[in-house]
């Protein structure tokens, strides 16, 4: 069976008696207009919990809605438990935030913190913060084909925001946080 003929509302019905919503990223009465995982309304894929590749069929209860770029990220094992674990990691209680909190963390990355956490950022900066990111948002280009900023684009208006509201400019740290937490990941390895 090709997935495509599985009804979107089919999978949602499906699912709805199956799991549990809480923990999502979105409740059922929305399940048929939102990424499972992000929470955005956007085109739903089909995305295969165990993928064809690895002998998963294309059957309603190995199925889940998933934009493209969400679908572009699930995992892809033997094992169905991770792909619940891995929508659930994603729950936020907003909808549409899943993709800004990814640009805080792409921001820690660049930059070894979060953004606005700075002694000179007070919050009495809050309003006109808002506005500046409002306006570079409004400035900033989308790539082709995505729909929407990415992760790296939303950290580097953070990073604008902030230099023009603190005065500080910008500038890379000595080290790179994710090459940081590489290696503390590599002192739990065994050796060879």
């Amino acid at each position: 069976m090709i997935t495509e003929s599985i009804a979107i509302k089919e999978i949602v019905a499906y699912w709805s008696h199956q799991e549990d919503e809480s923990g999502l990223a979105i409740d059922w009465s929305e399940a048929h207009v939102r990424c499972w995982r992000c929470a955005y309304k956007a085109k739903l894929q089909r995305c295969h919990i165990i993928p064809a590749s690895r002998g998963g069929p294309a059957s309603v209860e190995n199925l889940v809605l998933l934009c493209g770029r969400c679908h572009r990220e699930a995992p892809n094992v033997s094992d169905s438990r991770l792909m619940w674990i891995w929508l659930r990691a994603s729950c936020l209680p907003f909808y549409d935030m899943y993709w800004t909190v990814r640009g805080a963390e792409e921001f820690e990355n660049m930059f070894g913190r979060l953004p606005f956490s700075t002694s000179e950022f007070s919050k009495d900066m809050k309003d006109v913060a808002v506005e500046l990111l409002r306006t570079e948002i409004g400035r900033a280009t989308i790539h082709w084909g995505e729909g929407r900023l990415n992760p790296s684009t939303i950290a580097s208006i953070f990073a604008l925001v902030e230099e023009k509201l603190t005065g500080l400019e910008i500038k890379r740290p000595a080290s790179s946080a994710i090459s940081d937490r590489f290696f503390r990941y590599l002192e739990w390895l065994p050796p060879r």
